[in-house]
């Protein structure tokens, strides 16, 4: 636990409330401790995240619109930007999983980072308070508001796909979901873009069309049709 303490620039008083942040629902059910898992300090630091976050882009921004600040805030508290912050500080590594879980790669699911992340803000609000929370959060996600200050206007993916790969040619990428797991409440997508039968990029969601989104971001990223003849 030091090493991600060390990390994160804070040391729990209360080190239950770091084990707890970083159970998995799946142990917890596995070692019939079911009531100690992060799911309520998951929900607690969902809460501790978007005012915080909040109050940093409405003084950040001060000509910014209402709708303009909302958009910026949902892209940094989304699956894909507290997945981004999770990855920053190497949390899947200190994730405690079940053993199937963990098998099925349960360490790095977009998912699981992004509760855990949320849940360790949960953590530090009730160990520390909200001063330590809000340098918890603004330390860590300084990068990720400047980028979003550089181009505050949310990019669309697949239609930036769309319009760089009707440059080329005039055929459409086609998107399909290729699984999908998970209780209905937490339903997990996969889905897969490809174009003229070249195999793009993947991405995942808790929804089709945020995992098409995600599909479309990382085909941006592997530019794969820079390999094909086309």
């Amino acid at each position: 636990m030091d090493s991600l303490e060390a990390r994160i620039g804070y040391s729990f008083s209360n080190a239950s409330l770091l084990k707890e942040a970083l159970t998995h629902p799946s142990l917890a059910y596995e070692t019939k401790r079911r009531h100690f898992d992060n799911q309520r300090l998951e929900y607690l630091g969902d809460a501790v995240i978007q005012l915080i976050l909040t109050d940093e882009l409405y003084h950040l921004f001060p000509t910014f619109s209402e709708g303009k600040l909302t958009k910026m805030r949902s892209r940094l508290v989304s699956r894909d930007g507290l997945m981004r912050f999770a990855e920053k500080i190497d949390l899947g590594s200190e994730l405690l999983l079940g053993k199937g879980e963990a098998a099925s790669g349960g360490s790095s699911r977009p998912s699981n980072l992004a509760d855990a992340l949320e849940a360790l803000a949960g953590a530090i609000y009730l160990d520390g308070g909200f001063e330590k929370s809000r340098q918890f959060i603004l330390n860590n996600f300084r990068e990720f508001i400047e980028e979003i200050a550089k181009e505050p206007d949310e990019i669309n993916p697949k239609g930036k796909l769309q319009e760089h790969l009707q440059s080329i040619a005039p055929t459409s990428p086609t998107y399909r979901i290729i699984s999908h797991e998970g209780p209905d409440h937490e339903k997990v997508f996969v889905a897969e873009v490809s174009w003229e039968n070249i195999g793009l990029g993947r991405g995942e969601g808790s929804s089709k069309k945020e995992a098409e989104t995600n599909a479309a971001a990382n085909a941006l990223i592997q530019e794969a049709w820079k390999d094909s003849d086309t």
